[in-house]
């Protein structure tokens, strides 16, 4: 004979796995909408993350300058503040900017107070340096919890952005992998990458940019262009 109660822990692992999926699959939205991918044609987004840092992110610029790409920034703010000059020059040559957080947390475990002051001190910071308040967020680890679709709205910020290809460029395996990573992109892809790290400035992304020398001019002959997501 079953238990009554059987059924119920039986569950427990399937509902456990449904929150995780939910939480941090990019394509979830059991907590709020997410823009995730481009109409499928001939553009994709690269999106940088962690930044900005004084060691890779001048160099990336003019990377991007030399093969007319766009990009997206997301930017934790107490690096803006240690590198103003950087933000000012991300903005000043074209590319968008958002918020990814002061301190770079996982949002799933935190209050919707601390998520909300998590994004407003980013978002102050990005603001005063540009002049432009930033309307996306990206949440650190893309990880999401029922309290984050109030603390946007607080927030002043307006779309929670996730990606259809993660370059994992963190990792040493995933540099490694990073050059054939990348051949799987597709137009309408948003494709996320690092140009910093969020537990220090001056990280090394040399793997990052040397796999962009790659892709970028091959991306370009082949039809695909590089799109910020402003």
């Amino acid at each position: 004979m079953i238990a009554p109660w059987y059924p119920v822990l039986a569950g427990i692992p399937a509902a456990a796995g449904g929150l995780a999926w939910g939480a941090y699959h990019p394509a979830s939205t059991l907590f709020g909408p997410v823009l995730r991918r481009l109409p499928p044609d001939s553009t994709i987004a690269l999106t940088f993350d962690d930044g900005p840092n004084p060691a890779v992110t001048p160099r990336l610029l003019d990377l991007l300058d030399l093969h007319d790409a766009c990009a997206t920034f997301y930017l934790i703010g107490r690096f803006v503040r240690a590198c103003p000059g950087i933000v000012r020059e991300i903005a000043s040559r074209g590319h968008a900017i958002g918020n990814h957080t002061e301190t770079h947390p996982n949002l799933a475990f935190l209050s919707t107070r601390r998520v909300v002051t998590e994004l407003v001190e980013c978002q102050r910071s990005i603001t005063e340096i540009t002049g432009r308040e930033p309307s996306m967020m990206r949440p650190p680890f893309g990880a999401r919890g029922p309290q984050l679709r109030a603390a946007i709205r607080m927030s002043g910020l307006t779309q929670v952005v996730t990606w259809t290809l993660q370059g994992r460029d963190w990792s040493p395996r995933g540099k490694h992998r990073l050059i054939g990573r990348l051949g799987r992109v597709h137009g309408g892809d948003i494709v996320v990458l690092h140009d910093g790290s969020h537990t220090m400035l001056n990280a090394d992304r040399m793997d990052t940019l040397r796999a962009l020398e790659y892709w970028l001019p091959r991306w370009k002959d082949s039809g695909l262009r590089t799109v910020s997501l402003d």
